[in-house]
């Protein structure tokens, strides 16, 4: 806006309406440019009116009179104003900025607390990011934990975004992470977590009522995994992406023998209410539980993300450094730009257990039987 009234002030100046006393327009740019574009914008602003005011004088002929230099002072004295003012709201402004990014942070740290490097035999790492700039939390969610069932992890997506998401997402983690270590059952400690998430809806805010709307129709999908003493992880898979096993240099999804309702939509589903399937899990494997925002990561020409091709071309280094490989890959391929948030949990086996089939190698293509 500033910079459009001084290109009408110009247009004025050089037609035949020059005639039109133009000096108040100039004299408001600087005001205008210090509500909207911080100080660097209203020093712009404020050369230009002077630029536009020497060029119209010059243009017209009109040095000498006293209104000329009544509106070089009247520049002048809004300009010094509108900056000084500028400056100030600048620094409130990024003093508030930071301060929420503090709490942020704070709030990540207990809702998406980065999982230990090493749980049992298990070397593990996470890592989150959120598609909304400047954005530290959002609807995914992740955990892992060392119980005396062995190490249980969960890693689910919110449908939806902004605070009913989080309060969603918080639901469920703090259930999980209370069941794991009293539940013997992958499905009962789902069964918790989706008694939580239907409290947290039935829950009303009283604030917003499309927050309201927004949470009560919200759901879950998530995954529990556990992996015990044996070769096995056993997971039940509540409408999530599968994980992928990445052995010999060969990944392969670990898809569910049955399809299973993300929690929140159980009303809508009439079948059993799920079994624990295991799969080999053997020495040397390495597991990726990740949120749909990884493989439905689109370039410009609509591709997806090809998740197993760029876990088979990364080098087997440690979790953290394989889980970096695949961000630099999301960002190649989405050119910077994610759609989506990600999370993902990344499982290295270390201990000696497993057993291999006729052929050498463990069948990952179905669930094995049990442990």
């Amino acid at each position: 806006m500033p910079f459009a009234i001084a290109l009408l002030v110009v247009a004025l100046e050089l037609s035949p309406a020059h005639f039109l006393y133009t000096g108040p327009l100039l004299t408001a740019t600087p005001a205008l440019a210090a509500v909207t574009m911080g100080p660097r914008g209203t020093v712009a602003a404020a050369v230009v009116a002077l630029a536009v005011s020497v060029t119209t004088a010059t243009y017209n002929q009109a040095w000498g009179s006293q209104q000329v230099y009544t509106n070089f002072l009247a520049i002048a004295l809004v300009s010094a104003a509108s900056i000084t003012t500028s400056s100030v709201m600048h620094t409130r402004r990024q003093s508030e900025l930071d301060q929420v990014r503090r709490i942020a942070v704070a709030a990540q740290k207990v809702l998406l607390r980065p999982v230990p490097a090493r749980l049992g035999p298990l070397r593990t790492a996470s890592m989150y990011l959120a598609a909304e700039a400047g954005a530290q939390i959002g609807g995914d969610l992740y955990e892992a934990v060392q119980t005396r069932y062995g190490v249980r992890m969960i890693i689910g997506d919110v449908r939806g975004k902004g605070l009913p998401a989080v309060r969603s997402a918080a639901a469920v983690l703090g259930a999980f992470r209370e069941a794991v270590h009293y539940e013997d059952d992958l499905v009962g400690v789902l069964e918790h977590c989706a008694a939580a998430l239907r409290r947290e809806r039935a829950m009303p805010r009283g604030i917003d009522q499309d927050d309201d709307v927004e949470q009560a129709e919200s759901f879950v999908t998530v995954l529990v995994a556990q992996v015990p003493d044996g070769p096995v992880v056993e997971l039940v898979n509540r409408g999530h992406p599968p994980p992928q096993v990445l052995r010999r240099g060969k990944a392969q999804a670990l898809m569910p023998t049955s399809p299973l309702p993300p929690l929140g939509l159980e009303d809508l589903f009439t079948g059993p209410a799920g079994k624990v399937e295991s799969y080999p899990f053997l020495p040397g494997d390495r597991l990726l539980l990740h949120t749909d925002g990884v493989i439905e990561a689109r370039n410009r020409d609509s591709d997806f993300f090809a998740l197993p091709e760029a876990m088979e071309g990364l080098p087997a280094r440690t979790p953290q450094e394989f889980l970096e490989g695949l961000h630099r890959g999301l960002l190649r391929h989405t050119h910077g730009c994610l759609e989506d948030d990600v999370a993902m949990i990344l499982v290295d086996r270390l201990d000696g257990l497993g057993g291999l089939d006729d052929d050498g190698a463990a069948d990952i293509t179905g669930p094995a039987s049990g442990p």
